[in-house]
């Protein structure tokens, strides 16, 4: 099943997981730290999804926002909720669509583990590359090389990471979603610290980061500190930050 197979009928889950305390105390909150300051730049979300995101960066300032991905479902739910809150979010689901050096910063969240090979990879790294002018930021959150592969670890943020295969480059895995009414099955593919930095330079990206995840204060006011521990000693992505060279 490819990618945007998987996610045409998932519209609703990826929503609802967006309120999760892991995706909105802690994922959400170290992306947009990274990204540093949006208001009045412009910003390309690759793997833009239902457009969640997308929207927030709409809402942070941003004078132009595209989102872009794959998944015709996807997309249309995106663009049912810019209808129904016009923000002056656009999408688009061809990569032509996208012009070259035209974006201030680039972000895309589990987009890289959907790369079946490393052609693939360099391909998607040389997409957010290609649309970024000089000296543009890119923050990308593939699956952490370092996961851990015990199934139950991420159980309580609602989630399970299992290894379909030894773990090698495109070694797949599987998401499992279990929160509330979901149970659901993606699977996605594993990429090492080395390769990942090797496709991002080869797509013309440099001063490649691996910052730790940070939760906001409301995350650890409301969930405490035990809560998040196990999450930040080995988290089940990794987020990479890197700048498109000149």
């Amino acid at each position: 099943m490819s990618a945007d197979d998987q996610f045409d009928a998932l519209g609703a889950m990826y929503e609802e997981m967006f309120l999760l305390p892991w995706r909105r105390y802690l994922e959400s909150f170290s992306v947009f730290a990274e990204l540093g300051a949006v208001a009045g730049g412009s910003v390309l979300d690759i793997g833009c999804g239902t457009g969640l995101y997308s929207r927030e960066l709409k809402r942070r300032g941003a004078a132009r926002v595209l989102g872009h991905d794959i998944s015709e479902g996807m997309l249309g739910l995106a663009r049912r909720a810019e209808r129904a809150e016009p923000l002056g979010v656009e999408y688009t689901e061809r990569a032509d669509g996208i012009d070259d050096g035209a974006f201030d910063a680039a972000v895309a969240v589990y987009v890289l583990p959907y790369a079946e090979d490393y052609a693939e990879l360099v391909t998607l790294c040389a997409l957010a590359a290609r649309a970024l002018r000089p000296g543009g930021r890119f923050v990308t959150l593939p699956v952490n090389p370092d996961f851990d592969g015990e199934r139950t670890s991420y159980e309580r943020y609602g989630l399970r990471l299992v290894e379909a295969e030894p773990r090698r480059d495109a070694s797949r895995v599987t998401l499992e979603l279990c929160f509330g009414r979901y149970d659901e099955r993606i699977t996605a593919r594993y990429w090492s610290r080395a390769t990942l930095e090797r496709a991002l330079r080869e797509a013309g990206f440099a001063s490649v980061r691996w910052p730790a995840f940070q939760v906001s204060a409301e995350g650890l006011a409301r969930h405490g500190e035990d809560f998040w521990r196990p999450y930040l000693t080995r988290p089940h992505a990794a987020l990479i930050t890197c700048t498109r060279t000149g």
